[in-house]
Parts: C-alpha cells; structure tokens; sequence
C-alpha cells in the first residue's frame, strides 16, 4: 500500500490527466481577484514593527527570542534560530505550530535548518503559547476567541481568531524578515503542520515574497468536507465554537448546516473563492511540498485530492511539474510522520 500511494503520487507528475480533469470540474474565481479579495478582507491599519529580541549564543546555534507588533495592540512572539557560521544573508523559513501548539514546538525543526544554512523561525498563532498572559492552555482560549468573534454583534469589527488573523501576523512576520541585513529577501520559505499548514497557504498564496512552500496535513476542501458529510474533524478543532454555535441557533447538536454558519462568519469564503483548491493554485509556480496521510479525519483525501488536483493544473500550465510534489502515507490519521519531517526539511533546502 505505502509503494502504490506513493507511486501515484510521484506519478501524477508524469501522467497527470486524471487530476487535472478534477481540477476542472470547479470553477473559482481569477487568481489575481482571489488574492485582491483576500488582502482587502484581512488587511487592517499597518504599525511600526517595534522589533525587540534577546539573543543567546551557544557553540551550534544563535537564538533570538522575542517579538514585533502586528497591530496596534497584537504582539506577536518570535523564536529565531541561526547559524553560526559567518555566511550572510542568509535564507530562512518560517515554520508554524499546529492547533494548540506553540512556537517552541518547533525547536527541532528550527535547529535543523540552521544546520543546512537557513535560519529558521517561529512564531506563536493568535491566542497559542506567549500571546496568552501566563501562557495558553492548549486551544481553549483559542476556541474562547472564535465563541467571541461568532458572537459578536459589529459587523465592523470582526475579528477571524480562526486562521485568517494569523495568516495577517505572517504578513507582518515576512515584512519584518525582508527588513533583516541577515535574511536574503529572495530566499524566504514557509511550512506548517494541520493549522500552520492552512495558515500558511492562506498567507503564502498571495504573498509572493514567500518562495519555496511546504504543507504538511493541511491540504484539503472545506466545501467537499460539508459537502460529503466530513466536516466532524475540522469543526473538532474548535469544538467549543460549534457547541456554542449550534445552541445559539436553537440546534440540539453540531451539524452541517450550523458548521456552515459559523464557517461564514470566521472563514468568509472558505467553501468558495478562499477554499484551498482556490487559494493553493496562487503558489504556482514557486516550489510547493504537499505531505498528507491516507486517513487524515481534519483534511480528507478526496478533498485533498480536489485541491492538490487545482494546484498542479497551474503548475503543468507553467512548465513547472519539477516544483510540485506531494507525499500520502497509508493507513495513518491525522498526524505528522518523521518521514515528511525529513522530507520538509529537504525540500527548503533543495529550493532555497
């Protein structure tokens, strides 16, 4: 099982007619509006970045670890990890923790890079690790903010604590790294895993100063999860916000339709023009890894496949099949395996 999966995965580089006719079966909007869409409907009021770091030196790695403001009041810690070789600029990767995570999470991942020349970093998604006084306490307090955001009242001040308004921070996070003499503005890489990993082809999509991508668990359809009765995984997430979601609309259980509701209102757009198999193809054709499991229950396969399918249309439009590649391990949930960690790795060094 694993050699078929993966045969039909590196495959499809080569004989890719199955996928490219899922591609077509939907129509999203032009890329360049979906990206005009997208910064107009996060984009807020841009601060001074107000960097503040303290570094530490060992005899394998320099570590930087502080913060920059995204927002007038939303500070955004940083963990930087980098070589200690005299080589500069040099490239880096921001890499992003999962639901509940923090940025420390990512220590190894960071230490890796450094030991291929990359300067690695991370930072702590809205409401997660240092951006919670005292400290969060895994996704509570992030599923706290969604319960706000859907019901809050102001439609001119809505806030989407449910991905989107990280994706602005990583905005800010690569204004603040082309700002760096240290960082090589052309050499600059994202990656995440399940909610780093959407966060990061929300905000990699259309930012283009992100060169080389890795997701990891992360890949998937919103509208073919509801669409097919699969949306339990995601929606689990942020169980909290369903439950409270489906109670306030006179609901007895979380459902599709009360998930749909709460998708609108936190994701506006999601199941349409910002769904993955939209927003991924605006990678093309800059290097893109794409890592899933068979039996992942937050990202299923066939929506995966409906968006990885969306992706290499455009990349075999540009002549740019060697830049797309995606790896499925068989039989496993929702997890990230060291394999794809070995890979990610790789792929950031062979791209940037």
């Amino acid at each position: 099982m694993l050699s078929r999966i993966r045969a039909f995965c590196i495959g499809i580089l080569f004989s890719t007619s199955p996928l490219l006719s899922l591609a077509q079966q939907v129509n999203y909007p032009p890329a360049d509006k979906v990206a005009s869409d997208f910064k107009k409907l996060l984009e807020r009021p841009r601060v001074p970045l107000n960097p503040s770091f303290t570094i530490t030196k060992t005899d394998s790695v320099i570590v930087e670890h502080g913060f920059i403001y995204s927002e007038k009041n939303e500070r955004v810690p940083i963990l930087i990890y980098k070589p200690i070789t005299v080589a500069k600029p040099y490239p880096a990767v921001i890499f992003l923790h999962s639901t509940g995570g923090k940025k420390e999470d990512n220590r190894k991942m960071l230490y890796q890079l450094t030991k291929k020349g990359i300067i690695g970093v991370a930072i702590d998604a809205r409401f997660h690790g240092e951006r919670i006084a005292g400290g969060a306490h895994g996704s509570k307090e992030y599923a706290t903010a969604a319960i706000a955001a859907w019901e809050n009242k102001d439609k001119l001040h809505q806030t989407h604590p449910f991905l989107f308004d990280t994706a602005f921070d990583l905005w800010r996070v690569t204004d603040y790294l082309t700002s760096r003499p240290d960082v090589n503005a052309n050499r600059i890489g994202m990656g995440g895993i399940s909610m780093g990993g959407i966060e990061t082809w929300l905000a990699a999509s259309v930012d283009k100063r992100i060169k080389v991508v890795v997701l990891d668990i992360a890949v998937q359809s919103f509208k073919w999860s509801l669409e097919n009765d699969r949306w339990q995984g995601r929606a689990g997430t942020i169980q909290a916000t369903h439950l409270q979601a489906a109670k306030d609309l006179g609901d007895s259980a979380v459902n599709k339709r009360n998930v749909k509701t709460v998708w609108d209102k936190l994701l506006p757009g999601i199941t349409g023009e910002f769904d993955c198999p939209s927003m991924i193809r605006l990678i093309a054709p800059r290097p893109m890894l794409v890592l899933g499991t068979e039996n992942d229950q937050n990202c299923p396969l066939p929506g995966a496949d409906i968006a990885y399918a969306s992706a290499l249309k455009v990349y075999t439009a540009k002549n740019a099949n060697d830049k797309i590649k995606r790896d499925v391990t068989p039989k496993l949930p929702h997890t990230s395996t060291t394999e794809h960690f070995k890979m990610t790795l790789d792929w950031f060094s062979k791209w940037l």
